[in-house]
């Protein structure tokens, strides 16, 4: 299987390699990683990485890069000697990895898992161990690391129902691939159950908590929302609608409750996040197309030119979505009324708002569920349904207080994974 595999990558490359330079050409996107994803560029290992056990820690992209930064604050504060080299797959995790991760000694991209790209940057990194944040496996990446008696360990693992399916549909294979992994520290029973189910031993498997939770509980302050306060010139009347994180298929949906919400209070005011920031600028269209024309952008914000009476703001910048949901008086999460399994319900719950979302939401049910629980999560099936709850809601904002304490409450409550992460990563240094 694992020549079968490689034959595909070959098979994969030369259409893989025009994407990437149309990427580079047209949209300037890879120009800074492409390189170095082929192990090449990494000159600046050997001037930053001093003397020490070598961590290698990789994070995908922005929501693994959330979880990661508290783990490498406890490994850090359990082993000060820990050299930290943390990588990404994407240039938007990069960047946010620079603002998150505090102690680490180098940031890189993670290589093509690509015998020749593999090899050349563990020959660079050196690292005693490699620790990937959350559930990406990469075959030819794990054989080297064994190859090389370097030790493995997942922290912060989920498998999504989607992921899970894909996987236990070659569980033959993934099964020789986990082989490779020394140890899987997996946020509930569920994703631990399903890691079992692929293939690994038991033996290897632990549950320990969401490391998310750390993160976001110390992320939320009162200076971070003055901040986003000031930079969004909000007036103190204002009340906030904050979609995050909205799918193609929402944002009508959105626009049109918004719409009702500005009709009976012309206080109310918008702020609408896209999962993918490239498709701002079709939010915008849509909004204008709906008859908001007074729309501004984080962009054009962070450019210099102020926010006056436009009711709409689009974010359309990496890392500005958790400080937007401080300003909500309600929030709706997306990818849950389309079916793309939810988003991040934990951000927003930190700052003790109660939430909205859709039926969608397989990728964070555990996180809904406990949300539920407390009253500061309500499901909705449809924009008809949303509106109706927010009504009810805004109707009794001293119980909307309550309920969004009590899930801030569940965040606090479940914090110390981040510590139990690197506890279980120190046993594998050296």
């Amino acid at each position: 299987m694992k020549l079968v595999y490689n034959m595909l990558l070959w098979v994969a490359a030369v259409p893989g390699a025009l994407f990437f330079l149309f990427k580079m050409a047209f949209t300037g996107k890879y120009r800074h990683s492409f390189l170095q994803k082929l192990g090449m560029r990494q000159d600046h290992l050997t001037k930053c990485v001093g003397p020490g056990p070598r961590v290698w820690i990789h994070a995908v992209s922005v929501g693994e890069v959330t979880a990661a930064a508290p783990i490498v604050a406890a490994l850090k504060a359990e082993q000060p000697d820990a050299r930290i080299i943390f990588s990404t797959s994407t240039e938007t995790g990069q960047g946010m990895a620079q603002k998150l991760v505090k102690g680490a000694d180098a940031f890189i991209y993670f290589p093509l898992d690509i015998p020749f790209s593999v090899s050349h940057m563990l020959d660079v990194v050196r690292p005693d161990a490699f620790v990937l944040v959350e559930t990406e496996l990469w075959p030819n990446f794990l054989a080297a690391c064994r190859k090389r008696s370097i030790s493995v360990v997942m922290v912060n693992g989920r498998l999504s129902p989607r992921s899970f399916s894909r996987y236990r549909r070659t569980r033959f294979f993934w099964r020789q691939v986990l082989e490779n992994v020394d140890a899987a520290g997996m946020i509930s029973e569920v994703d631990a159950s399903r890691i079992a189910g692929m293939g690994m031993d038991q033996g290897k498997i632990r549950v320990l908590g969401n490391a998310k939770y750390d993160a976001l509980a110390a992320m939320a302050s009162p200076a971070l929302q003055e901040d986003i306060a000031r930079r969004f010139h909000v007036r103190g009347h204002e009340k906030f609608l904050v979609a995050g994180s909205t799918h193609s298929g929402e944002e009508d949906a959105v626009i049109g409750v918004y719409r009702e919400l500005f009709t009976r209070d012309p206080d109310f005011r918008l702020i609408i996040v896209p999962r993918h920031i490239e498709r701002a600028g079709d939010v915008v269209r849509l909004l204008r197309e709906a008859g908001f024309s007074d729309v501004i952008t984080a962009t054009q914000m962070n450019g210099g030119q102020p926010r006056r009476d436009e009711k709409v703001i689009v974010i359309d910048v990496i890392g500005e979505l958790f400080k937007a949901y401080s300003l909500a008086t309600v929030v709706y999460c997306g990818g849950s009324l389309v079916p793309r399994g939810g988003q991040n319900l934990l951000e927003a719950a930190a700052w003790g708002k109660v939430i909205f979302y859709g039926p969608s939401m397989d990728d964070f049910s555990s996180e809904a569920a406990l949300l539920e629980s407390a009253g500061a999560g309500i499901r909705i099936h449809n924009a008809g349904e949303l509106m109706e709850k927010i009504l009810q809601t805004l109707a009794d904002p001293q119980d909307a207080q309550k309920r969004g304490e009590r899930g801030r409450a569940v965040v606090l409550a479940n914090r110390g994974a981040a510590k139990r992460y690197a506890e279980m990563v120190i046993r594998y240094i050296g």
